[in-house]
């Protein structure tokens, strides 16, 4: 892994990848949008930044060109289908050979198993019904990127991460393929070790087309149970 983009550089996960990413000595190159660039700053020296939508597919095409690896922010803003335009603009414009990780939650499901709390799709509902109505985000748009995702021949993972909280590193997160399971309870994971997860799947091979859900490692659910990697 030499080469790194990432989609949604600015935004406060997109920014732990980034260190996380430099950390490791690989070259940087992010999309964000033009009036985010500021936030930037301190990195202006060390990356490359593509200015624009991350659903723009003129944009993506020249950010991921040459890239090893590929990290996705999907944001489910607005009514028109932004995240699945972010994700269908990175599966058409990457390396062949390229891995590309994706950011969503513990909502995506791959297949049919997940096991959720009444109150886990509660609140996904009432999230997904009021962003509709106010038309700010579309929740259904991020399904419809991660379907988009799993139907792909490409080198791809998709991380489901739980609730965050900011905080130091705790380490590594431990990960199940199916939310519901005991390892997972806790429901809490630090915004930089979501970051430190998706920047270490890109030379993780075991996740090569799947779908981890994840939680802090010294969340008490996971220092009780050993993580179950998809039985």
């Amino acid at each position: 892994m030499k080469k790194v983009c990432i989609v949604g550089i600015s935004g406060k996960l997109g920014q732990y990848m980034l260190k996380h990413c430099l950390d490791r000595d690989y070259q940087v190159v992010g999309v964000c949008r033009p009036s985010s660039v500021p936030k930037l700053d301190a990195f202006k020296d060390r990356i490359t930044i593509f200015p624009g939508a991350t659903d723009d597919r003129d944009v993506i095409k020249k950010a991921v060109n040459g890239c090893d690896g590929v990290l996705v922010v999907l944001v489910p803003w607005g009514m028109s289908h932004y995240s699945a335009g972010t994700a269908q603009a990175v599966l058409d414009f990457a390396e062949p050979s390229a891995r590309l990780v994706f950011s969503c939650g513990w909502h995506i499901t791959r297949d049919g198993k997940d096991v959720y709390s009444w109150g886990f799709k509660a609140f996904v509902a009432t999230f997904g019904a009021i962003g509709r109505l106010l038309r700010v985000g579309d929740i259904n748009d991020q399904v419809d990127a991660c379907r988009r995702i799993f139907a792909s021949d490409t080198r791809w993972t998709v991380v489901r991460g739980s609730d965050l909280e900011e905080g130091e590193s705790q380490g590594l997160p431990v990960w199940s393929l199916h939310a519901g399971d005991p390892v997972l309870k806790s429901n809490l994971t630090r915004r930089i070790d979501f970051a430190l997860f998706m920047v270490d799947a890109l030379t993780n091979d075991e996740l090569v087309r799947q779908a981890p859900a994840i939680v802090g490692c010294k969340c008490p659910s996971a220092l009780q149970h050993k993580p179950d990697h998809g039985t």
